[in-house]
């Protein structure tokens, strides 16, 4: 049971954070009997003495470590103890000049050009090859386990791959990588190796790069699943977990126990999984026939399972220790992400693992005091998985801790009395007829950091101008169809489709007011869940939830310069009127105090100077419309009707929609937000946005869509009837919440109800994968902590044209809050928001542009 390791480190230039390949000039240095080179000349391989202890293993590392930190920082190089290095690209490979290299490289081409990786390799003394080969195929369940924990690869050719381990993807397409099979002796593993360097596709017994091997050069089980480990505690709980396992496996060969057969594809698949997610994810539980399970249980459960082993060899208690130490902190992978995060910048996730590969051991204390009562999870924006504030929230947390529950109830009263004087409210319509209902705003505020904010604006106004291009044309010309894109029956027809609108002049503006319903991932990546352009709400909201912060929290600090949201008031106005003639009114049309955004249609008129009117306030006369009140020409009507314009009447039964619509239709008055916009916001189009945009700009979307299954497919309608429980399933034409089934959250009959409504309409709904929406502390006033809820984002574009200059993201969001233990986002549906302080880039105007 003694002790090894070998680390493969990767050479940092520190000017320009890239590899470099001047192993060869840093090794003249070191002595060769700890160091030497590998397949790469960006990296330097470090191989420890043998030693019988954990804490011998950490002094081993962290002497060899020092060692080439110092002897590479002549050169101006740091290093990296990761899977792969963050800003490593295809073109940095550079071999290592040696025959058998040379021959590598030549016979694998490729694969060989991207073995930018390094690993950590754990060995434990087994001296009987026949009990390695043994043992070797009794801790393959274990070693996802470890690989979760070591995972450090998140980075690959300069961007987040969605992998927590790439390095494990890259690493198994050897043809010797994975399991070896069944194998009853060493013998057979000698054959097995034998036969595989006689068919040519390895050359010598070193490259079989199984996942545990015995050594080729040393009476040891070589463990070489785990990526490399910046702190040298992780590496040091990989081999504590690794040994006891070895330890448990013998056990079971001396008691006769049977050998647990796990699949080769299974073994592969657990590999894959721990891979993909991390301890982010979930791995397989390890049973016959395994389940997915959330990975800190998994790793707890083989915790659980070695604690006689590890009492056994004295290690209890530090592995316990460190295990609890790295589910808190996260492995490299989260550590690097939430680097990344803070200012979307490859250059911080850089300085974050050179700086930790030379520090010490455990890595640096914290800077701020655990939230002890925060349930912690991946995917939170504010609290890391250490239960530690974020940078950019630790001082609004620290406020909060401040107040104290006693001074929250006091705020939280302030602000009800405020939203009271105020009528700061939505209308709901239930069985007692129309109700107003409190717009709840959580007074702990979302932050968008800038980098964030630039990549929705680019990839919003893209998405913007395609929708706006498809509406035009769809209405107009239908080259789309013709073009085979699109099939003619997803939308001529479809729930959204307004045959009146083919009326409407070629150039009218569509949708000059188009919302989009974005989520974060675990990651931090942005998606986009929903589009809105029939008549999108929120930003009334959004700027009445800053207004709300700052008169009950005048003195909450904010992280840097925030945009102030009433400025997207005059960016809505000068929108309004890019295309009305000159000397005429705007005018924001309502369906009037029953409509159930009436809040926000009356502050979009007083902020943005439009005239707030219904049908009675409308004439039309000679081709002109008027607005009766004030005798005014209207140049611009912009539509927050409940149904479509052409059926609205006034008090005395005039069809004076008809009759406006024939006025825009001649060119008499501009619509914003035009009849018929909802053939694009229809859940079923929805999944068509990405081909749009290629097809009418002709580019990559830039912001990633939700998986979506159209039901109205037959084939698609068959794989989503089978697992209705595990999607969520909405009307294509639903809206607030209404009609959304979140099948994990569902009983079964309501899967059984919703399988029977997709079976008798399948065109009337969408399924889509269910997103692990990010969340954010709230107040919680029941046991007075702050606690994490799920949030969305609702940003609005601005549309003047279809060129990218005439689209403007609002300088204002609303963050929409789910209840407590619900992924359900809408006011109607029990939700809430938050003040959303979008960070000003240095380079930006007082006003948000750039």
């Amino acid at each position: 049971m003694t002790l090894g390791a070998e680390e493969e480190l990767h050479l940092i230039d520190l000017g320009s954070g890239q590899l470099s390949a001047r192993a060869p000039q840093v090794l003249s240095r070191l002595d060769p009997a700890s160091y030497s080179a590998e397949l790469q000349r960006t990296t330097v391989e470090t191989n420890t003495d043998v030693v019988t202890s954990l804490t011998e293993l950490r002094e081993e590392l962290l002497r060899l470590r020092k060692g080439l930190v110092e002897a590479a920082a002549r050169d101006g190089l740091g290093v990296a103890a990761v899977g792969t290095a963050p800003r490593s690209t295809f073109t940095d490979f550079e071999l290592t000049a040696t025959g058998r290299y040379g021959r590598m490289q030549e016979q694998y081409r490729l694969l060989v050009d991207e073995q930018l990786i390094c690993g950590t390799q754990v060995h434990v003394g087994v001296s009987d090859r026949d009990l390695a080969v043994e043992i070797m195929q009794r801790v393959a369940p274990s070693l996802p386990v470890l690989l979760a924990l070591s995972a450090s690869s998140p980075f690959w050719n300069g961007q987040d791959t969605g992998y927590a381990s790439i390095r494990t993807t890259v690493w198994q397409r050897w043809p010797t990588a994975g399991s070896t099979g069944p194998l009853e002796s060493a013998a057979q593993y000698d054959e097995l190796l034998a036969d595989l360097i006689a068919s040519g596709v390895i050359g010598d017994e070193k490259m079989a790069y199984f996942d545990v091997r015995p050594s080729s050069h040393a009476p040891t089980l070589e463990l070489r699943v785990a990526d490399a480990c910046p702190l040298v505690d992780d590496a040091v709980l990989i081999a504590g977990l690794f040994r006891a396992g070895v330890r448990a496996a013998e056990l079971d060969v001396l008691a006769g126990r049977p050998r647990p057969q796990v699949p080769s594809p299974l073994h592969r698949a657990g590999i894959w999984q721990a891979a993909r997610g991390g301890l982010s994810g979930n791995l397989l539980d390890g049973t016959e026939h395994p389940r997915p399970v959330p990975a800190p249980e998994a790793v707890r459960a083989l915790l659980t399972r070695l604690r006689p082993q590890l009492e056994e060899l004295g290690d209890w208690e530090e592995v316990a220790e460190l295990t609890e130490a790295t589910l808190a902190r996260g492995n490299s992978a989260d550590r690097q992400r939430a680097a990344f995060v803070e200012r979307g910048e490859l250059d911080d996730v850089v300085r974050l693992v050179v700086e930790e590969t030379r520090g010490s051991a455990a890595g640096e204390a914290p800077a701020t005091a655990a939230l002890r009562r925060y349930r912690t999870r991946a995917g939170d924006e504010a609290v890391g998985g250490n239960a530690r504030p974020r940078p950019v929230y630790r001082e609004v947390i620290e406020h909060v801790r401040r107040r104290g529950p006693a001074g929250m109830a006091a705020a939280e009263a302030e602000r009800d009395a405020w939203a009271r004087e105020r009528q700061l409210a939505y209308v709901v319509t239930g069985p007692g007829g129309l109700s107003r209902e409190p717009f709840h705003v959580d007074l702990v505020p979302r932050v968008v950091l800038p980098h964030e904010w630039r990549q929705l604006r680019r990839g919003l106004v893209q998405r913007a101008r395609a929708i706006e291009c498809f509406l035009r044309d769809v209405y107009g010309e239908q080259r789309v169809l013709r073009d085979g894109v699109l099939p003619r029956d997803a939308v001529v027809g479809a729930p959204g489709w307004d045959e009146r609108a083919t009326r409407l002049p070629a150039g009218a503006v569509r949708a000059a007011v188009a919302g989009f319903d974005l989520v974060r991932d675990e990651h931090g990546g942005w998606r986009v869940l929903e589009d809105n352009v029939r008549d999108p709400s929120g930003i009334a909201y959004a700027v009445a939830a800053r207004d709300v912060v700052d008169a009950v929290l005048p003195d909450l600090p904010r992280p840097g310069a925030v945009l102030d949201p009433a400025t997207a008031f005059e960016q809505l106005r000068s929108t309004l009127l890019a295309r009305a003639r000159p000397g005429t009114r705007p005018v924001l049309l309502s369906s009037g105090p029953a409509s159930a955004a009436w809040f926000e249609h009356r502050k979009l008129a007083d902020g943005a100077g439009l005239l707030l009117a219904g049908a009675d306030d409308l004439d039309v006369q000679r081709g002109r419309v008027l607005h009766r009140p004030s005798g005014d020409p209207v140049g611009v009507l912009y539509l927050r009707l409940d149904g479509a314009l052409p059926d609205l009447r006034d008090g005395a039964g005039r069809a004076i929609g008809r009759e406006v619509f024939d006025v825009a239709v001649e060119g008499g008055v501009v619509l914003a937000n035009a009849p018929g916009n909802g053939v694009a916001d229809d859940k079923a189009m929805y999944r068509s946005v990405p081909e749009l945009v290629n097809y009418y700009l002709g580019e990559r979307p830039l912001l990633e869509s939700v998986p979506t299954y159209r039901l109205g497919d037959e084939g698609e309608r068959r794989a989503v009837l089978e697992r209705v429980g595990e999607l969520v399933t909405k009307p294509v034409d639903g809206y607030g919440g209404r009609g959304v089934l979140i099948g994990p959250h569902a009983t079964a009959a309501e899967v059984a109800a919703r399988r029977q409504e997709i079976a008798a309409d399948p065109a009337r709904w969408v399924a889509q994968e269910v997103v692990r929406l990010s969340s954010v502390p709230s107040w919680n006033s029941g046991d007075r902590t702050l606690q994490p809820r799920h949030v969305d984002l609702r940003a609005f574009v601005l549309v003047r044209g279809t060129a990218e200059a005439d689209c403007t993201l609002a300088d204002v969001a609303l963050t929409r809050v789910a209840p407590e233990g619900s992924l359900v986002v809408n006011s109607s549906r029990g939700g809430g928001a938050k003040d959303t302080w979008i960070l000003r880039e240095e380079d930006d105007r007082p006003d948000g542009r750039r």
